[in-house]
């Protein structure tokens, strides 16, 4: 079933549960995640990245949207950090039914200008948009982010999300996108969610959340984080069980031999992370 975001996470945040949106960089990743969250009967959001869309092309995401049709799970298809309205009109003609327009690291006016143009073009056509408001960490990954965290103003964010019109918004409170090195250990600053919590009604979306301890991100969901970003976790595992399925039989070319163990680790990781958002079986509720 293919879903807006904004009507996928109206019943997670009333609901206390959060969606995780996997960036999906191939089909074998796609079928491995579809084939965890319906086995565990769980909303999912299947996102794509600019940078990931670039290599897969547009004729992937019709393997998508057809995935998401003959899903028993609802299913949106989001466009991650789009960075133009070149990048949202490219993901609405592809059919993604959800947009982010990041123009965070632009200075306040300049972000809420861009987003109320991006609402005012999605909205038309009933395609939910998220925005963001302070700046996340990078730690190396393609998603990007800020060498130093801003944390999200609560006033700002009253305004913002008044005067734009927005559906969901990604709120900084100590994230960082990548993996994080051995050496930091991430925090959430919970205190300024719950109060940007209490003074907004859209559900928020945590972005980086591939490197914080579960119990800080469980935390976050009770307090309007509806939607959770994952792409590191997926592809490390992924790829590192690629690397190890190729080096140990160097002879191996058949698609149905090699992909297997990576697609079993990701499904592994899906299913926790479902766990962590308290996700599974709540595809009944749609």
């Amino acid at each position: 079933m293919l879903y807006t975001m904004k009507d996928l996470l109206k019943i997670a945040k009333e609901n206390k549960f959060a969606v995780p949106a996997f960036n999906i960089c191939s089909y074998d990743m796609m079928k491995a995640i579809m084939e965890e969250v319906e086995s565990q009967n769980a909303p999912v959001i299947l996102e794509i990245h600019p940078d990931e869309i670039a290599y897969l092309n547009d004729e992937f995401v019709a393997a998508a949207k057809e995935y998401a049709h003959n899903s028993k799970v609802p299913v949106v298809i989001h466009m991650d950090h789009g960075g133009s309205v070149k990048d949202v009109m490219r993901a609405i003609r592809n059919g993604y039914t959800s947009v982010m327009i990041d123009a965070s690291t632009k200075p306040y006016e300049e972000n809420m200008s861009l987003t109320k143009q991006v609402v005012e073009l999605a909205h038309n056509i009933n395609v939910s948009v998220e925005a963001e408001l302070g700046t996340i960490g990078n730690n190396g990954s393609a998603e990007g982010g800020s060498a130093n965290i801003i944390y999200t103003d609560p006033d700002q964010a009253e305004e913002f999300v008044k005067e734009t019109g927005i559906d969901t918004l990604a709120v900084a409170i100590g994230t960082a996108h990548g993996l994080y090195p051995k050496d930091m250990t991430p925090k959430l600053n919970i205190d300024l969610l719950k109060e940007l919590n209490e003074r907004i009604d859209i559900p928020f979306v945590l972005h980086g959340g591939s490197g914080n301890p579960d119990s800080e991100v469980s935390e976050a969901v009770k307090y309007g984080v509806a939607k959770v970003n994952l792409s590191s976790d997926l592809k490390s595992v992924f790829f590192d069980a690629l690397r190890d399925v190729l080096s140990q039989n160097p002879e191996m070319y058949e698609p149905g031999d090699v992909f297997p163990e990576a697609n079993d680790k990701v499904r592994e990781v899906v299913k926790h992370k479902l766990g962590v958002l308290n996700t599974i079986g709540k595809a009944e509720l749609y």
